[in-house]
């Protein structure tokens, strides 16, 4: 009985290659995990940013508005108007029509400034105003039904 001992000395070439595979596809693994967390992290992001500015709308219109007189509310969903008079310090000869087409127009600057391919809107029926926010939230380079949007409700 002779018995013979038997070494190993090291590891064959295909046990490296096959822990090389599982090693890549770990990492690929990984590495799709990190890409989707930050694409979710920016959307986070947008919608966060969406959120603020829309508040932010309904709050000019708030500070804006004379309670005797809400059609005033109704200069909001107008066009947009630059107005340097509404900006200076005092205020001196801007209206309340005046402020709202320059409050429009600054908000529409930030949305389409804080968002990609931001727009934001205001509408009115049936005396309740809605303030839409939206952006190209999958980055398709356009703004579409798939895209996410953020809108706010309310009654003054």
């Amino acid at each position: 009985m002779f018995l013979t001992k038997i070494k190993n000395k090291g590891f064959t070439l295909i046990e490296v290659l096959i822990t090389l595979v599982i090693m890549a596809i770990g990492l690929l693994g990984l590495a799709g995990l990190q890409i989707s967390s930050l694409r979710d992290n920016l959307s986070a992001e947008h919608r966060g940013k969406a959120a603020q500015l829309a508040y932010d709308m309904a709050d000019r219109m708030r500070s804006n508005i004379d309670r005797n007189n809400m059609v005033g509310l109704n200069d909001y969903t107008n066009a947009a108007v630059e107005n340097t008079n509404c900006i200076a310090v005092p205020i001196v000869g801007c209206t309340a029509t005046e402020q709202a087409g320059h409050d429009v127009f600054e908000w529409e600057r930030e949305v389409a400034n804080s968002l990609p391919f931001g727009q934001g809107d205001v509408s009115v029926a049936a005396g309740v105003y809605s303030i839409i926010v939206e952006w190209d939230d999958d980055r398709s380079g356009v703004v579409d039904a798939s895209d996410a949007a953020f809108t706010i409700r309310f009654e003054p």
